[in-house]
């Protein structure tokens, strides 16, 4: 998988469901860690994943500690409005764990005060708005790093290499 979706204590189901469909369409792998604001068999979070949700791959967490003790050794990048760097200068690369806080508060402020060096925001060119929903700001990051690490043309070079050894 090219990179990880990392939702911390999702809130709207709604949201959850759309980060969902989009994990899907970009080949990422979502992670979910509890505590959740619904339950995973709520109407509107299927209803926004659509018939999809049976093909996300997903990863369920009971707790931040969980997450973090099981991914470890991972590269992160942390999103929050409170990130000095564009998220477009984040470091992309194969198998980066993208991590966003939940709706009503964001990343817990522990998280943002220890990964200063790690902690990216996307901007806003007007300040009477404080942040992007999050399922928008997900969609943002994602395709930012898949175009940054050029999966469609690495796929499309794949075919070609492909087709002229065979012919």
């Amino acid at each position: 998988m090219p990179l990880n979706i990392v939702l911390i204590e999702p809130e709207i189901p709604n949201n959850t469901g759309n980060i969902g469909r989009l994990s899907l369409a970009s080949g990422s792998t979502l992670h979910l860690v509890k505590p959740f604001g619904f339950e995973l068999t709520n109407t509107r979070l299927k209803r926004a994943g659509l018939d999809y949700w049976k093909h996300i791959d997903v990863i369920i967490y009971e707790s931040i500690d969980d997450f973090f003790k099981q991914n470890e050794f991972k590269k992160m990048a942390f999103l929050s409005s409170h990130g000095k760097v564009n998220h477009w200068n984040i470091p992309f690369e194969d198998d980066l764990f993208l991590i966003f806080g939940k709706e009503s508060v964001g990343l817990p402020k522990t998280l943002i005060e220890k990964n200063q060096e790690l902690l990216y925001k996307i901007p806003l060119y007007n300040e009477n708005i404080r942040s992007l929903n999050i399922a928008n700001a997900v969609g943002i990051v994602i395709y930012e790093g898949l175009r940054q690490l050029s999966y469609p043309s690495k796929t499309l070079l794949y075919i070609a290499l492909l087709y002229n050894q065979m012919y």
